[in-house]
């Protein structure tokens, strides 16, 4: 199931940042005096009494103004909110609450969604001062006391937040919708792909490297199945990357990854596969999601009867490590094998939270290790007592025996490729654990 999302928004200058900041642990968000200092929103992960939620940091509203930038700092908030499953208004003690508290409140009430009434720079301990309670004025409830400098308060507030999400969602509809983050490098055809499924102008696509800025949801449902598809912005070099808006549209990138089941990895076939591509493709395999690799732009390759058999060779070269992904050949811009490419994403789900049962683990194991002798060092052979299954997405396989040095890379490999010709598992990574006996 998705990880829920906590909004953190307000007017400027309220201790929004570094609040955000105390919440995940790091100072991923830029802090100043300054007002307008954050524009975008930007993403992060807390943890509290054993519960993940990612956070959302967004730049301070103002709901009257017309300038451009504080207009467009207004959409990205709004965008934060519509995604959110709980909102943190934070409101400054030291200054009492003013018009644009009241106004921001009342556009929060709109969404629906849960409203979590943060009091900040409550800095000194015991009685709060008269400003506090001006705040019950925004017919939010009870507010909670914070500093966001020293982190007094975040406990009760993250309990709150929690609370709040405690309620439990339809599991079996979330789990029906497959996420999927489109990614790849720059001018790919992420958008194009995306606007093709949906057939609208859902994100801007353009010539330009670097159209795509956010990370863009767009859910559909067709006779495969319901799909939650990401647009990414295009992953470049990190030498490439010369603007902080930038930087923090490659971090959501990464965040969608993080966030989704399966990965499309595109790539450009007029350009052929580069460096950037085999990076980009590394980011999704080492998160253990589900991959495929769909070369896009196939419409504008000239072919004789040679040319997919020679790219897919170039692939299986350059994504040797990632040989379990399928590939598919596509065009965005015509809709070419679109329908083979949503085949793959099911099975590649499917594959993805595959649960098999011990005693077949067991049995494959014994009739694998009978065909091909389990290493030795010394004199010293290596058994493995039993494996397990401990999680999907990826499929996570404990192997438990006498010497877990003795359990070399090949051998590993060999038993993955036992497992993938007995039960499938195309698409997927496979993570294996070994322990020996009587690790706790």
């Amino acid at each position: 199931m998705n990880k829920p999302v906590i909004a953190i928004v307000g007017r400027p200058n309220v201790g929004k940042s570094t609040l955000f900041n105390k919440l995940i642990g790091q100072r991923l968000s830029i802090v100043d005096d300054t007002p307008g200092v954050t524009r975008d929103r930007i993403y992060g992960e807390t943890e509290w009494c054993g519960k993940t939620a990612f956070v959302v940091d967004t730049g301070g509203i103002e709901p009257q103004s017309d300038d451009i930038i504080l207009t467009q700092m207004r959409r990205q908030a709004q965008l934060a909110i519509d995604t959110a499953s709980v909102i943190i208004l934070v409101t400054d003690c030291k200054s009492g609450m003013v018009a644009t508290d009241m106004d921001v409140a009342q556009m929060l009430q709109k969404s629906g969604k849960p409203i979590v009434l943060c009091v900040n720079k409550c800095d000194t301990v015991g009685e709060p001062s008269m400003e506090f309670y001006e705040f019950y004025n925004l017919g939010l409830g009870e507010p909670i006391q914070v500093s966001a400098v020293h982190g007094h308060g975040t406990g009760d507030l993250l309990d709150e937040v929690f609370s709040h999400l405690d309620a439990p969602e339809s599991e079996e509809e979330d789990d029906m919708v497959i996420n999927v983050a489109v990614i790849g490098k720059p001018n790919a055809g992420k958008s194009s792909l995306i606007n093709k499924i949906t057939d609208s102008e859902r994100c801007i696509v353009s010539d330009i490297a670097g159209t795509t800025r956010d990370s863009i949801d767009t859910l559909i449902e067709n006779r495969y199945g319901k799909f939650n598809f990401t647009d990414t912005a295009g992953l470049r070099r990190q030498s490439k990357i010369y603007d902080d808006i930038e930087k923090y549209s490659i971090l959501r990138a990464k965040m969608a990854i993080e966030r989704s089941d399966v990965c499309v990895i595109m790539i450009d076939a007029t350009e052929g596969v580069t460096e950037q591509d085999t990076k980009v493709a590394g980011f999704a395999h080492e998160a253990g999601r589900a991959c495929i690799l769909a070369v896009n732009k196939w419409d504008a390759i000239e072919k004789d009867d040679k040319t997919m058999q020679e790219f897919r060779k170039k692939l299986d070269t350059d994504f040797a490590f990632m040989s379990y992904a399928p590939q598919v050949f596509i065009s965005a811009k015509t809709g070419q094998r679109l329908d083979k490419l949503f085949e793959a994403i099911v099975a590649a789900n499917e594959n993805a939270s595959l649960r098999i049962r011990t005693g077949m683990l067991n049995e494959l194991l014994a009739q694998a290790t009978t065909r091909v002798q389990p290493p030795s060092d010394k004199g010293k052979r290596l058994k493995i007592f039993y494996m397990t299954q401990a999680s999907v997405k990826p499929p996570t396989f404990v192997f438990f025996c006498n010497d877990a040095e003795l359990f070399h890379f090949s051998y590993r490999r060999y038993l993955e490729n036992r497992i993938r010709e007995a039960f499938g598992m195309e698409g997927t990574p496979i993570r294996m654990i070994i322990r020996e006996r009587g690790d706790k």
